[in-house]
């Protein structure tokens, strides 16, 4: 394929995901109004740290002054997953340049990154493939940011009209796709249960942490047992 179709499928992969992120993009926006950004800045704060869980989670902590360690904090604990996610992505990237491969980390989220996960075990990645997933997913988040911010006070609160349930939504439906039978139900649950438990003991972002541990915990056990099954 030449660089125009990899590029072309990229955004025709990529559209049903960016369709389902306006909302959330709005939700964002909306929130971050309402907690005092400008609509200026909270455009600035999706287009630089481009990562809507630890966005949602920077404003749910956001105060006036905001601390600035909490903040970085709270983003750290959110985001340590896309160490894991890159060490993943990084071993098909063979097709991309050193630059390319720093570029594409600087707009890798949950959302292109599974996409990009799931073509790679089709068939091999490529820097204009991927350039397909990223580039209009990062401008239609920002752009949505900021309709968001400028419309917040229209919207009103997002709970009301189910814009709320659009984050999980788009998780379910990402994770679902990498569903590979029972072992990842158990991996689903021990991380489900973990992040709740957390989440009601512990005050702050531990949930997230505790959730993502969890997981990885129940994907060793789980894969060190059907190995066992599999030598029986």
């Amino acid at each position: 394929m030449t660089r125009k179709a990899e590029f072309t499928a990229g955004v025709k992969t990529i559209a049903p995901i960016i369709v389902a992120a306006m909302p959330i993009g709005l939700v964002f926006g909306a929130v971050a109004a309402a907690k005092g950004l400008s609509p200026l800045e909270a455009t600035l704060m999706s287009a630089m740290v481009f990562a809507g869980g630890s966005q949602f989670v920077a404003m749910d902590i956001w105060s006036h002054p905001a601390s600035w360690t909490a903040l970085g904090f709270a983003a750290l604990l959110v985001n340590i997953r896309h160490v894991l996610m890159g060490a993943s992505l990084g071993r098909k990237m063979d097709a991309f340049s050193p630059w390319q491969k720093y570029l594409a980390v600087l707009v890798m989220a949950d959302e292109n990154w599974a996409m990009a996960e799931a073509r790679a075990r089709k068939t091999k990645l490529t820097p204009a493939f991927f350039a397909g997933l990223s580039v209009f997913f990062y401008l239609n988040w920002i752009a949505c940011s900021l309709a968001g911010a400028l419309l917040g006070a229209f919207l009103g609160d997002p709970a009301v009209i189910g814009l709320d349930f659009a984050f999980p939504a788009v998780f379910i439906v990402l994770v679902m796709g990498f569903w590979k039978g029972p072992a990842t139900g158990m991996v689903l649950i021990a991380s489900a249960l973990a992040s709740i438990l957390v989440h009601y003991l512990v005050p702050g972002a531990w949930y997230i942490a505790a959730g993502a541990a969890a997981g990885l915990v129940a994907a060793v056990v789980t894969g060190r047992f059907r190995k066992v099954v599999v030598a029986q």
